[in-house]
């Protein structure tokens, strides 16, 4: 059982260094933004390759990840949802740059916390960095 996790461990480390060197190869200027690692990098490259006919502007990238925000206003009050759509795993890398960001980053900590006092639910806030972090990304996604 020592030798198993012994040989599956370094079968690991040689898939996490073919893959970052896939990912350094491909996009070197995404893995500079702020909380994305060569995992997030990975499936953010793919989920924009699978689709590469789709992208055609930073909201149809929007869109595709699911953090694009969807009209829910009722009389006066105007607000936007979270869209349930799009590419789950391409969502969930932005979930985990945002969470990176707010557990590291000065700017986004000080952002969450100018937004609840306006009385945004935290809820609220990280679909809106998720759209901001979708937009960042978009920039840096090879053409």
């Amino acid at each position: 059982l020592g030798r198993r996790v012994l040989t599956l461990d370094a079968d690991n480390d040689e898939l996490d260094a073919l893959l970052a060197g896939l990912v350094h190869t491909t996009a070197p200027d995404l893995l500079g933004v702020y909380g994305v690692g060569v995992d997030t990098a990975a499936i953010l490259l793919v989920a924009a390759g699978d689709n590469a006919d789709r992208i055609r502007s930073e909201a149809a990238w929007a869109h595709l990840c699911g953090v694009a925000p969807l009209p829910a206003s009722s009389g006066k009050i105007t607000r936007h949802r979270l869209n349930r759509g799009g590419n789950r795993q391409a969502n969930h890398a932005l979930w985990r740059i945002v969470f990176t960001r707010l557990g590291s980053e000065p700017r986004t900590r000080d952002y969450l916390e100018r937004r609840l006092a306006e009385g945004l639910s935290k809820r609220e806030i990280i679909r809106i960095l998720k759209r901001y972090v979708a937009r960042e990304v978009y920039r840096h996604l090879p053409r």
